[in-house]
């Protein structure tokens, strides 16, 4: 969906936001598009399809580094979220998740005890804290995605261990993906080393195919046995982005429609890239 030339969008710094357009010739999340090529059906990418996310996963690990620059104690997830929209647009990007399906902002943050698709906001970062954010980028057509966790100041030996577990998980899992190998390979490599550090992993909340469109097939679940699922085939796209609790692995829906928080007001914590199968393994396709 091309965007017009004076489509506004929010830009700003801290607590002052002013409408600004965007270049006509980029494109908006469409959030009526079907998920994939068909249901069920997992999309093998061309060369040319890989090397635009390859791109667009480039720009969204750049992005990351700019708010490993900026964040700490007494910046806003508001002040983040504008960092990040303004130096998209600048690089010709679209922050995909403005806009789709009704979603405020151009990243997600996520803090403490929530999960997953938290709404930047002008509440302070503090220290202690333990921060996801989430970037998805739309670069000449194509998506990436790819999340980080952040220590804000001095924290608890509990949130770090927590953290560091987390990113652990993530690896695991880029570590069992192959061609030829199956989905369940995945979840079950990062479910048995979260709990065998005493940690649980989100059920609610999954992976997912990448590419021409935000959410895709697969469905990448962080749990289950190894050995089970569909074949991975060469050159399937998708995100692996495990959610690891302190507690209970089951969550619940704040009463703004998107952000998940722990069920018993444990910590959780999360790391994610997008990864591409091939004979040798898995390729993170949003390094720097």
């Amino acid at each position: 969906m091309t965007i017009p030339r004076n489509d506004p969008c929010w830009c700003g710094s801290g607590r002052k936001y002013k409408k600004c357009p965007l270049p006509s010739d980029l494109v908006r999340p469409d959030s009526s598009a079907p998920a994939g090529r068909g249901r069920g059906r997992i999309p093998v990418k061309t060369a040319g399809e890989i090397a635009g996310i390859r791109a667009a996963g480039r720009l969204t690990a750049r992005l990351l580094d700019l708010v490993a620059e900026r964040i700490g104690p007494g910046v806003t997830t508001a002040e983040l979220d504008s960092l990040v929209h303004e130096a998209t647009v600048a690089a010709g990007g679209v922050p995909a998740p403005l806009g789709y399906r009704g979603f405020p902002r151009s990243i997600c943050t996520t803090l403490n005890e929530q999960i997953c698709h938290g709404i930047p906001d002008e509440n302070e970062l503090r220290e202690g804290d333990i921060v996801n954010v989430d970037v998805t980028t739309i670069l000449d057509g194509f998506y990436a995605d790819a999340s980080r966790m952040f220590l804000i100041g001095k924290v608890s030996k509990e949130a770090r261990r927590l953290v560091e577990t987390a990113r652990e998980c993530l690896y695991r899992g880029i570590r069992a993906v192959k061609a030829g190998g199956r989905l369940g390979d995945i979840g079950g490599a990062i479910q048995e080393h979260a709990e065998s550090r005493g940690y649980s992993v989100v059920r609610d909340y999954t992976g997912h195919g990448i590419g021409r469109q935000f959410h895709e097939e697969p469905t990448v679940l962080h749990y289950g046995k190894k050995g089970t699922g569909p074949r991975i085939e060469a050159d399937t796209v998708f995100t692996i982005e495990p959610m690891i609790n302190a507690g209970t692995h089951k969550s619940r829906l704040l009463e703004n429609g998107w952000t998940a928080v722990t069920r018993d007001g444990s910590l959780s914590a999360q790391w994610e890239h997008t990864v591409r199968a091939t004979e040798r393994g898995g390729e993170i396709l949003t390094d720097p």
